[in-house]
């Protein structure tokens, strides 16, 4: 499987390597070097390098390289699915990945590799199993390690491993049950001068953070969910109720995970929530050309859209533009030819423009045709995809023998915040009839512990009612 694992910087420096079977020089990174400096950008370095004994697979996020090492036969997407859950775990451990964090925390880094890999085979790779093998670092613990010698190893073996769910640990408890679910949606689209669609698609993925007592088991469903393709699951999603009902129904991990990520295809329906105007022109007896641009919001559910970035690369005869931007800032460089135009949040009452005029080289012809335009921008509590709406149908905390023998007529619910789609509904029930959208976090733990005759338990469920 994975030999050795070497991090690297943009510059080029090996800051960090990992072995796990027998050392591997680091010539043999020479290779990866060779494409580094072949391609334009760093993201455009090849994923899969073949050399004559070794191949390497990297991927590149905050600036760095993480580059795997393999000697024999592997589905390339298994290695490069693991180094993403390396980044993500750094990430969820450090708060930062970047160069200066892991060599902060070296000996922490190292400890959480070898736990991550066996023998260069892949092990613990969730992040609540990995905190209790590994303590994550903090001031407190940084000065008492020092002081006394001892490590971040935890001593005990996380009770999560021997059990039939590996990624969750047993043994929570938590005052405030909550549960939060970002629906966050990437979209790529062309639209021509005219303001149509000619394709687009969307990339989505769907992270959570639940902080519930016990075991809980969940069931989701979405709107129209035939519209999701190359859906990939977290470990915890039951596979075969998904394929039969197209309903998520899993026990989830305590913390932060991503349960799923999907893509909408461009035969789906897909409506662009903005506009853009522009007018671009280049004369054919003059060194000088006209440049206009307008971003304005449309289908946005009056929500803000927020972060917007325009693009654009000049062509080579352009020497230097003077604009006015209504809104924002914008910098053009003339070695690039690179326009970018920081507008931030769009005002419905008054849309951001750019104008102004363009400075040709002399002597040159005018452009075959008109520069392209790249806009980036975000929209908070919208999803782009207005099928995706998640309905809660249950939430179901099993704690010993009382909640499977009440489980048939009770369930016990927590408000759950969805940030990034647009509805969400869930049942907190204390009967068929009965629905409130009170929380009462305490209520499955007093049942738990005084409730051993059914007499105690009518008592509990009366009081509650009273209170409702």
């Amino acid at each position: 499987m994975i030999h050795s694992l070497f991090l690297i910087n943009a510059a080029g420096d090996i800051f960090l390597e990992k072995h796990w079977k027998s050392a591997v020089s680091r010539s043999v990174c020479d290779y990866f070097f060779e494409a580094q400096e072949r391609a334009s950008e760093a993201e455009n370095v090849p994923p899969v390098i073949a050399t004559p004994h070794h191949c390497l697979l990297s991927v590149y996020r905050h600036k760095i390289f993480f580059v795997a090492v393999i000697q024999s036969e592997v589905p390339p997407l298994f290695v490069i699915e693991f180094l993403h859950r390396v980044v993500d775990t750094f990430q969820d451990y450090f708060g930062v990945c970047s160069e200066v964090m892991i060599k902060d925390n070296v000996v922490v880094v190292y400890e959480v590799l070898e736990e991550m890999l066996d023998n260069g085979f892949p092990l613990a790779t969730e992040s609540n199993i990995l905190k209790e093998l590994i303590k994550p670092p903090t001031i407190l613990r940084t000065v008492v390690n020092t002081i006394t010698g001892s490590t971040n190893v935890g001593d005990q073996l996380p009770t999560g491993q021997l059990s039939v769910v590996p990624w969750r640990r047993t043994g929570v408890k938590y005052t405030n049950n909550e549960a939060y679910f970002d629906v966050i949606e990437e979209i790529d689209a062309i639209i021509d001068k005219s303001g149509s669609t000619i394709t687009a698609e969307i990339q989505g993925v769907i992270d959570a953070c639940v902080k519930l007592t016990g075991m809980p088991d969940l069931t989701l469903s979405f709107m129209n969910p035939r519209l999701l393709d190359d859906v990939s699951f977290h470990p915890c999603v039951r596979f075969k109720r998904w394929e039969s009902e197209r309903i998520l129904s899993f026990i989830p991990p305590d913390g932060n995970f991503r349960l799923l990520s999907y893509h909408v295809s461009a035969q789906n329906l897909v409506a662009i929530p903005v506009y853009v105007k522009h007018n671009i022109s280049f004369r054919d007896s003059s060194s000088l050309g006209r440049f206009e641009i307008t971003v304005g919001p449309k289908q946005t559910m009056g929500k803000t859209i927020e972060g917007v970035m325009v693009t654009s690369q000049m062509p080579k005869g352009v020497l230097n533009m003077s604009l006015t931007p209504s809104q924002g800032t914008h910098i053009f460089d003339p070695v690039t030819k690179l326009l970018s135009w920081d507008v931030g949040k769009i005002n419905p009452q008054k849309l951001p423009s750019l104008k102004g005029s363009m400075n040709l080289q002399a002597g040159t012809s005018k452009p075959d045709e008109n520069p392209t335009i790249n806009l980036q921008f975000k929209i908070q509590q919208l999803a782009i995809s207005d099928d995706m709406k998640l309905n809660f149908h249950n939430v179901l905390l099993y704690c010993g023998g009382l909640a499977s023998a009440l489980s048939h007529h009770w369930m016990f619910g927590w408000r759950a915040i969805v940030l990034g789609s647009r509805e969400i509904s869930w049942p907190f029930c204390l009967d068929e009839t009965e629905r409130s959208e009170k929380c009462f976090s305490w209520l499955l733990w007093e049942v738990r512990e005084e409730a051993e005759t059914g007499q105690e338990f009518a008592w509990r469920h009366s009081t509650l009612m009273e209170t409702l």
